[in-house]
């Protein structure tokens, strides 16, 4: 019906003409004396004609309009299924769109070009970046002074940064080399505690965790960079006190991490895990990029888990930050 409406609408002045030319003829039928029976017989086989005419036209209409609406997605991508042209108008509209499209076309390939080019360069200058921080960790490796100890921070803090830079561009650039095996949630809590080990040292952070035998169905390599970043960002807001780590239910796994550091502002926790947002914290900060968070909820999405926070800046006796993970025990589906 609501295409019926559109076709009267967008015939309407044909339709106004056609009527009036009926309705003068007829006038001058009766003027001039012309039987009624002549009139009426008349009109019947013009009715008959118009809507023969109009039926075909309609149909036509209809296609054409169907057509189009399935068109509005695949528009995008090619012009092969676009109706054809019923006359001269409709054939420079169509002319025109080609024009319009072949121009999308050659400036997406170019784009595309130049950020192939750019991601090819910073691919290759992260992967060989990680040299040079390596050989400086070594060279102050076994060295306990304060001074060593800061840059050994430093080190860890490009690296990570580094790191992040590579899952990032891995995830935009539709890299799927997610492996998903049942692992031990407890390894891979321990391989990211390990990392961070001589931080919780330094600062005198106390470590509350006791081990699992939970298992989980995930990407080992994955689930590790998010257990990292939440770990990493623990340990940077947090000035004293401790970092706990809890993992309940076996069967489909919540990690929780809890730290007592000055926790997130109300206003700011809903958006904590948008891309560049980092809150009062991070303006206070002045190196937050707010890309962590963001990955990591990225990332668990294609892990098939759920990650959330919930944070208290206002209470000093409860001050600090909880970020759970939960874990669906189902395969995820990798796709965004």
């Amino acid at each position: 019906m609501r295409i019926l409406l559109r076709y009267l609408y967008s015939r309407r002045r044909i339709i106004a003409v056609i009527l009036a030319s009926v309705a003068v003829f007829s006038l001058f039928m009766v003027i001039y004396g012309v039987p009624a029976s002549a009139v009426v017989y008349a009109g019947a086989i013009c009715i008959v004609i118009a809507s023969a005419a109009a039926f075909g036209d309609y149909w036509r209409y209809y296609k054409k309009y169907r057509t189009l609406k399935e068109l509005q997605d695949e528009i995008l991508i090619t012009l092969e299924h676009l109706p054809s042209a019923d006359n001269d108008i409709e054939r420079m509209y169509r002319e025109l769109l080609e024009s319009v499209f072949e121009e999308k076309t050659a400036l997406r390939s170019e784009a595309d070009a130049h950020y192939d080019n750019a991601l090819v360069y910073f691919t290759m200058w992260a992967h060989q970046i990680k040299t040079p921080i390596a050989a400086m960790s070594l060279a102050i490796s076994g060295s306990e002074n304060p001074e060593t100890a800061e840059l050994s921070d430093g080190l860890q803090k490009i690296e990570q940064y580094v790191e992040m830079a590579l899952y990032y561009i891995r995830l935009d650039n539709g890299a799927d080399d997610f492996v998903f095996r049942e692992y031990s949630l407890d390894k891979i809590i321990k391989q990211a505690v390990k990392r961070f080990s001589a931080q919780f040292i330094r600062k005198k952070i106390r470590l509350i965790y006791e081990p699992t035998d939970a298992l989980v169905l995930t990407d080992e390599k994955w689930l590790l960079f998010v257990i990292e970043q939440v770990i990493s960002n623990a340990l940077k807001y947090t000035r004293s006190g401790s970092v706990e780590i809890t993992v309940e239910n076996a069967e489909a796994p919540v990690l929780t991490v809890r730290d007592t550091g000055i926790g997130i502002a109300p206003e700011d926790l809903p958006r904590i895990f948008e891309r560049g947002f980092t809150g009062k914290n991070g303006r206070a900060d002045k190196k937050a990029t707010g890309i962590g968070l963001y990955l990591c909820r990225r990332i668990c999405k294609k892990l098939g888990a759920e990650i959330s926070a919930r944070s208290e800046c206002d209470d000093p006796e409860k001050h600090g930050t909880e970020i759970r993970i939960g874990f669906d025990p189902r395969k995820p589906d990798t796709r965004d």
